[in-house]
């Protein structure tokens, strides 16, 4: 479990290193994305890559593992998103939503923690596909719940399916990174 929290670690510094410069890029324009806007570009990314493994071949030059970065970093923007409701639309500031960035993760983490616990990292023996198709999975069940105004009867809500997919887009970081998926 030692390595697992090294490259998770790993992962999320360059999630963050990619999250951080786009805010400097482009301030928090997210801020007017709403919860399926943002289920939406996840959906693109884990889409391209579905794609790309059926048909073998890409003509964009952004690698999978972009991708899974993306996801993973739309994962943090949906659960801020979550917490600010439906507010009106601020820029926050580099530094709070380099807060906000790390909370997020925090919770990503444990929930990733309590699960290997419990599984015992089973997700190194997933292939990368499983990692795409479980995604946009919790992608439908996203969609689904907020066609039902965000509520569950007796299942995980909105948050919990944006933790999962964080930590699947960050296990296929570090499969890719181990050299056992393709990049």
């Amino acid at each position: 479990m030692k390595d697992t929290v090294r490259q998770y670690e790993s992962m999320v510094k360059s999630c963050k290193e990619i999250f951080i410069n786009k805010t400097k890029d482009y301030g928090t324009s997210w801020r007017v994305l709403r919860s399926i806007s943002i289920a939406d570009q996840i959906f693109i990314k884990a889409q391209r890559i579905k794609n790309i493994q059926q048909i073998k071949k890409q003509r964009v030059d952004d690698d999978i593992a972009s991708e899974f970065k993306g996801m993973a970093n739309y994962g943090v923007i949906g659960l801020i998103q979550l917490d600010f409701g439906n507010e009106s639309v601020e820029d926050l500031p580099l530094e709070q939503a380099s807060d906000w960035y790390d909370r997020k993760m925090k919770a990503a983490r444990s929930t990733m923690l309590d699960k290997n616990h419990d599984y015992g990292e089973a997700w190194r023996e997933m292939s990368q596909e499983s990692f795409v198709d479980l995604i946009l999975v919790k992608l439908l069940r996203i969609r689904q719940i907020l066609t039902n105004e965000g509520k569950t009867l007796i299942s995980e809500g909105i948050d919990s399916n944006l933790i999962d997919i964080i930590n699947y887009s960050l296990f296929g970081l570090i499969l890719i990174e181990e050299g056992m998926h393709g990049s």
